[in-house]
């Protein structure tokens, strides 16, 4: 078995528990070093190898199974005939794969649009203004450039607290509302926070929101639609590649697909 992009090797704990494959007949793919030595660690036995997805060092036809799950269309659609590429005759190809307009692109676009919001609010300069000139009035400064950033922060808090409205208070894993809360709460009580304490954590919570939209943007842009989907089955199928499962995958209860669910045998080469 070969698993790509295996990031935290979810994929691999399932297989483990469900089958009879051995830790010494697994090969990890991922691009992040990180990933692979924590794979490594988890189990030990099987085989990691960081390399692109689109360019794996490894000969034809050496796998019995290729799985990936929420990882390998990020490389792009090439990436999953590269997994092909290493399937026998008989080797099945498993992946979930990100549908556009799912539940999880759906997810991750609030996630995205929410962020992008209090990002052009300038939220995290205008508060850190706030506390810079609050902590100087705090020490005996002139109040009134104190007094000026808050008005300029006020269209700022409204905006986040719109943000909240329309996505709700879990938008983006928390972040927001934790930065609103905490902004609202230090402020209350300036006198008993150190400066560098809250301007640097003002600094940490503006990488963490740009790191966060920056893996909601990657997730969307990821994301397949009806179209691309039926173009990499018609290409697996001109490789030889026999369709077990091709279907938006959509749990009980649910109205909106979770991912596609694609399932495919290699017949021939």
């Amino acid at each position: 078995m070969i698993d790509l992009a295996t990031g935290n090797g979810a994929v691999v704990e399932v297989a483990l528990g469900m089958t009879g494959i051995e830790n010494s007949g697994i090969t990890c793919i991922d691009s992040s070093s990180a990933a692979i030595e924590n794979v490594e660690r988890r189990f030990p036995g099987i085989s990691g190898i960081v390399a692109d997805a689109l360019a794996i060092p490894l000969d034809d036809g050496g796998f019995d199974l290729a799985t990936s799950q929420f990882g390998v269309e990020y490389a792009g659609t090439d990436a999953i005939y590269e997994a092909a590429r290493l399937l026998t005759t008989g080797g099945q190809l498993a992946m979930l794969l990100h549908v556009e307009g799912g539940s999880v692109y759906k997810e991750c676009s609030d996630n995205l649009s929410a962020i992008r919001r209090l990002l052009e609010a300038n939220f995290i300069p205008l508060a850190t203004e706030l506390f810079k000139t609050g902590f100087a009035a705090v020490r005996g400064a002139d109040r009134a450039p104190y007094d000026a950033a808050g008005r300029q922060l006020a269209p700022a808090v409204k905006e986040a607290e719109a943000i909240m409205g329309e996505f709700g208070e879990h938008v983006a894993g928390d972040t927001i509302v934790r930065l609103y809360s905490d902004v609202g709460s230090i402020h209350s009580q300036l006198p008993d926070y150190e400066p560098d304490e809250v301007l640097g954590w003002l600094d940490t919570m503006n990488d963490e929101l740009s790191d966060f939209s920056g893996r909601m943007s990657s997730m969307t842009k990821a994301a397949m639609g009806q179209d691309t989907f039926e173009r990499v089955c018609q290409k697996l199928g001109e490789k030889g590649f026999t369709m077990r499962r091709a279907e938006p995958l959509t749990p009980e209860g649910q109205k909106l697909p979770l991912a596609w669910a694609l399932i495919a045998s290699k017949q021939h080469t």
